[in-house]
């Protein structure tokens, strides 16, 4: 097990695109890394130049102590698992999870043990003589991660390993590979573009966009204390709602002025310091699940439900605010055209009566506002207190 840096790093290819940009980034020695962010993000790239099989263009990568951007692919013990399995269809279960440790020409009894001891791990002892076509697509992804531990390797590094299999399956594969990761205590980096699968297994979670690392940090340091408009808008499923709006003052109260109606912002500290920016521009965050029915004294957003989908559990209620949205860093286009229709969503207890086109007001806890330079996307603060 080692330690992987990135120091500086830059990706460019000759065309002059560039996939990844002054990239500084420490994983510690045995720590479980989530590198997430949408197609085209650079997170790919990053995990490639790990195992050698990107060149980099600037910058260094470590693992351990030593500097490898120089060191061939099979040099730098690492072990990858990638979205195909990857499997010799022809090969036995056993054979495909012994694979790496004939070619190295280690002793065959080691090689059993090796094998047997990652089967029991996997729970795939009983499926050791069968080949990939009998298997399901979970447990082929468990044999690839299977040749991958066999090695023992310095770090795992996995490329959406997850992305072939059905929801169901994803949620159970999610929890098999945390524990097997806490099982070895191998450093792992893991690439994926599920948010949900970032902040339910990462020790520490990496948002890129762009090519650029955003926000490092633990998954619930992102989600209650985003950096900026698009982690704020890619952490947290469903996504916030934002909305333009302005710093005012209505008498002794401070509101954020949003078109159509004002939302006052509870005294206190917080309000204080917000007096002193009247007429300042904002993009105000708020998440669906932080927002419930109106209670005295709570800041309130007034809005005509449009849908409701009920989940089980909760209810996830479709609004019109009347105010304008804001389309910065909206994490799709449908997403962007809702927002500039001033759509916006709430989380719901299924227990509540909320019919469609019923006027609805709700409360926020002035906590839970988030507040948004305009410009530069960046947080004003972490949170109203």
């Amino acid at each position: 097990m080692a330690a992987i840096a990135f120091e500086a790093v830059q990706k460019r290819y000759p065309d002059g695109f560039e996939a990844v940009k002054d990239l500084d980034l420490a994983i510690a020695d045995g720590e479980f890394l989530v590198l997430v962010g949408p197609s085209g993000c650079g997170k790919s790239t990053a995990l490639r130049m790990i195992a050698g099989l990107e060149d980099i263009s600037d910058g260094a990568i470590r693992i351990g102590d030593e500097v490898v951007n120089d060191l061939a692919p099979r040099d730098r013990d690492v072990a990858m698992v990638f979205q195909s399995y990857a499997l010799y269809p022809h090969l036995s279960v056993r054979r495909n999870i012994g694979f790496g440790l004939r070619m190295r020409g280690m002793d065959r009894g080691e090689i059993d043990r090796a094998v047997t001891e990652a089967a029991a791990m996997l729970e795939l002892t009983q499926h050791l003589d069968r080949k990939p076509s009998q298997l399901s697509g979970g447990q082929k992804q468990r044999v690839a991660m299977g040749r991958a531990i066999v090695r023992r390797p310095m770090a795992f590094l996995m490329d959406e390993p997850l992305s072939n299999l059905d929801a169901k399956l994803r949620v159970s594969m999610r929890a098999e590979i945390t524990r097997i990761q806490k099982l070895t205590r191998t450093t792992t980096v893991y690439v994926t573009h599920d948010q949900i699968e970032a902040m339910t297994m990462g020790d520490r979670v990496a948002v890129l966009e762009h090519g650029r690392l955003l926000q490092v940090g633990a998954p619930r340091e992102l989600y209650e204390r985003p950096k900026n408009l698009f982690v704020a808008s890619f952490i947290g499923s469903p996504s916030m709602n934002l909305f333009d709006a302005e710093i005012a003052l209505r008498g002794d109260e401070v509101v954020l002025a949003l078109k159509g109606q004002d939302i006052t912002v509870s005294a206190g500290d917080r309000a204080d310091r917000l007096r002193s920016q009247q007429g300042r521009a904002v993009v105000l965050g708020i998440r669906p699940e932080h927002l419930a029915t109106a209670a005295p004294g709570l800041p309130t957003l007034k809005a005509e439900v449009t849908l409701v989908e009920h989940l089980g559990a909760a209810q996830l209620v479709h609004l019109v605010t009347g105010a304008v949205s804001s389309r910065i860093a909206a994490p799709s286009d449908d997403d962007e055209i809702a927002r500039a229709r001033g759509e916006s969503l709430a989380m719901l207890p299924v227990e509540l009566d909320i019919l469609t086109g019923q006027s609805i007001s709700l409360s926020v806890l002035s906590e839970r506002l988030y507040l948004f330079d305009p410009e530069t996307g960046a947080s004003l603060d972490d949170r109203l207190h």
